[in-house]
């Protein structure tokens, strides 16, 4: 779960995510998204890709991304539930939150 919560707190690898959401992309595509080098691109989808948020698929010279969507939600479930927080979590009665 650390290693997900490392990759999202980079604006950058969060926006790459969120382009993701709109479906699979070309590395190249994603890095004209962003004013940076590629090796530092690079370095964004090493990240993503350590974190299993995002799967590389090769597809001749190009290499497509596309999102791991279950493992952002079981991660983000699991720190809600690490809490006592989320639809599982028991409410406290009227007494005992006095």
């Amino acid at each position: 779960m650390s290693q997900v919560f490392r990759a999202l707190s980079d604006p950058t690898r969060r926006r790459v995510l969120q382009l993701l959401r709109q479906g699979p992309m070309s590395a190249g595509d994603l890095a004209d998204q962003f004013d940076v080098s590629k090796p530092t691109m690079s370095a964004h989808f090493a990240v993503l890709k350590e974190a299993d948020l995002v799967h590389a698929e090769k597809a001749g010279k190009s290499v497509i991304y596309h999102l791991k969507l279950s493992v952002l939600e079981e991660a983000l479930l699991g720190f809600v539930h690490s809490f006592g927080l989320g639809a599982e979590a028991p409410r406290p009665d009227k007494e005992t939150a006095r």
